[in-house]
């Protein structure tokens, strides 16, 4: 039978202070919403509805090209159950288990969501509970059972009686639904309470009344806990980030100070790599294996090869091949291949150009646009001159050139094979292979002219 995942999404979120929704803000390097809607796909389910209401397109642009995604609008927000409603009388009928989450509650876990699916078909639920045992349960609606241990009602805080409130087992308001019974009872759902809300809590009630079968299943309280603020969002993903690097060090990768190491969900690190302290893997990272990463790293959508060192740089979008060397603090933009043994060294920035097998940038160099061969060596402080201030140009360098220090590469140029370039020189012209090129002033030399020079100063003083 088909799953069917409804995350709510649609509230402000006024304690973050911001003017985005707060699924919006980022845990690690995506939007806590992404949590939810990554663990339901993870789940199996075949259908992921968003239920948006606040900033509903910034929302809706998290999921820009993801076709499995839904999305709902609740433009009133009157409680849980509402918002269930409102996605029942837009999408019709629900088909087999529908299982409800919270766009702001990142931890929860595929593994959990599938066991709540497994309870509610295995035993023909009506409806399944996610209960946990909070540190304090003060707040929070208790689980009261019945006689055959089964789930009797969800009693909020205010209401409980004070045997009720040492009740430890409390509700964190994720389920599982028979979508059929769901379909057809959401309706009953009165909003006879203080709030004049509709609750999906209310739904233990209705299905006791009606003798429809209702279970229950336990998971640990981290796993439930959601975001309203600041100060929550940076504990939640204290606790992502613990996840997650546990994980990779069980799988053999090696972490000098955990805690001063952040990696995204989608991250790829193989074993017997080490990441340095300060270092940030984002996007659709894939490391190798035998790297050293860091420190004071940060490499989004970056594919590292094996063997390869990558300190204190900042890369998007780039192809690093084995065995290369990158640092410390170079800066490597879009578009850029360094190929097997190649060496970008200190204070250098590439930007959309291959750097060919065993070729170095070492020092305090751009190269922007730029197709380079194999056993090439660029001087200190050389550059490619991309720009004219209108278009981008590109610049050819071959095979096992040498360019000499503090020279400028005016695009559109190509140097040939094996061409040697002399220092400081500005290269307008194509060069020959194997062939010496020098763009630069006689040096002349006037003896003695600095001293009449300091003389004649001090004499004007």
């Amino acid at each position: 039978m088909p799953l069917t995942a409804i995350v709510l999404a649609a509230g402000e979120g006024t304690r973050m202070k911001s003017r985005h929704p707060k699924v919006a803000h980022k845990l690690l390097d995506r939007p806590l919403v992404w949590w939810p809607v990554h663990a339901a796909r993870k789940a199996g389910a075949d259908r992921i509805i968003v239920v948006v209401g606040s900033h509903a397109d910034e929302v809706r642009a998290i999921f820009d090209g993801d076709t499995d995604v839904e999305f709902v609008e609740q433009t009133e927000r009157l409680g849980t159950g509402h918002a269930v409603r409102v996605v029942r009388d837009a999408i019709g009928s629900f088909e087999g288990p529908t299982v409800v989450l919270y766009g702001d509650g990142p931890l929860i876990k595929p593994e959990t969501i599938s066991a709540l699916v497994d309870e509610t078909k295995s035993n023909h639920n009506a409806m399944t509970l996610l209960t946990m045992v909070p540190p304090n349960p003060f707040g929070y609606g208790r689980i009261v059972r019945d006689a055959d241990g089964a789930p009797l009602a969800i009693v909020e805080q205010k209401d409980c009686t004070p045997e009720q409130q040492k009740i430890t087992e409390c509700n964190p308001g994720i389920y599982c639904f028979c979508g059929s019974r769901l379909t057809s009872n959401i309706d009953r759902i009165g909003n006879d309470n203080v709030q004049h809300e509709y609750y999906l809590t209310d739904m233990l009630g209705i299905y006791r009344e009606l003798g429809e079968p209702v279970g229950s299943i336990p998971t640990e309280y981290e796993e439930t806990l959601g975001v309203n603020s600041r100060s929550q969002l940076a504990e939640v993903t204290r606790i992502m980030q613990r996840r997650i690097n546990e994980e990779l060090m069980a799988s053999g990768v090696t972490m000098l100070s955990p805690d001063l190491v952040w990696v995204g969900p989608e991250v790829v690190v193989e074993p017997d790599t080490e990441l340095l302290p300060m270092t940030m893997l984002w996007g659709k990272s894939v490391i190798g294996s035998d790297c050293v990463i860091g420190p004071n790293t940060r490499l989004t959508n970056v594919l590292v090869g094996n063997g390869s060192s990558v300190e204190e740089t900042v890369g998007y979008d780039t192809i690093i091949d084995e065995d290369v060397t990158v640092g410390p603090r170079a800066y490597l933009r879009p578009g850029t291949h360094l190929c097997d043994r190649a060496h970008v060294g200190t204070h250098v920035e590439i930007k959309n150009s291959t750097i060919g097998k065993g070729s170095k940038v070492p020092h305090i160099s751009y190269i922007g646009d730029t197709q380079m061969g194999g056993g090439v060596n660029i001087g200190a402080g050389s550059i490619t001159c991309n720009y004219d201030g209108v278009n981008k140009h590109r610049t050819t360098i071959g095979n096992d050139v040498f360019v000499g220090s503090d020279t400028m590469m005016v695009a559109p140029v190509a140097i040939g094979d094996g061409a040697l370039i002399g220092a400081s020189s500005c290269i307008t012209r194509d060069v020959p292979a194997d062939a010496l090129s020098l763009e630069r002033s006689d040096q002349r030399i006037v003896p003695g002219y600095a001293k009449l020079r300091r003389d004649r100063l001090q004499k004007e003083q």
